[in-house]
């Protein structure tokens, strides 16, 4: 055997354990990257949120106001969120009306009544909706989880 057909055979040998090895992981990789990112990219993200309203727990519109989730858009362009919706862990739902969010720019989405502006959307609810431990979950007209946002029990914690 000459010494440069042994030489492709110790390659050839290496290039497939490098491609078994690497088909292994891959499942492995792309199970951490579904978890990380559930939806399509998107340039939406949950910012600030500020749960359990830090006024007294009355009903009042202004003590529900106080309680908001605030979405970033972190792209150049805007993006309109009519459809979409902000969800919490009990199923309580706001659908987005017909809004162009800029880009570079937020918009605080509050519990209670309001007139909704550039930088406030109002859910017009009597109660509280957001919990020490909860769960706000942004997702796209279609379904698509966009971010998720947990705090509480686990500690804070981010995923989108």
């Amino acid at each position: 055997m000459s010494a440069s057909l042994a030489t492709r055979r110790v390659l050839a040998t290496l290039l497939a354990a490098g491609t078994l090895i690497g088909a292994a992981t891959l499942p492995a990789a792309a199970d951490d990257h579904r978890r990380d990112h559930r939806g399509p990219h998107s340039p939406l993200v949950i910012g600030d949120v500020q749960y359990d309203s830090p006024s007294r727990h009355d009903r009042s519109n202004r003590a529900l106001n106080r309680e908001w989730v605030e979405i970033k858009n972190t792209g150049r362009h805007s993006v309109n969120l009519r459809g979409y919706t902000l969800t919490d862990q009990q199923g309580n739902r706001y659908r987005f009306p017909d809004f162009r969010l800029d880009g570079r720019s937020a918009v605080k989405v509050h519990t209670g009544q309001g007139r909704n502006t550039r930088h406030d959307l109002y859910q017009d609810r009597h109660q509280q909706v957001w919990n020490d431990r909860d769960t706000a979950t942004l997702r796209d007209n279609r379904g698509n989880v966009i971010d998720t946002e947990s705090w509480g029990r686990r500690g804070h914690q981010h995923r989108g």
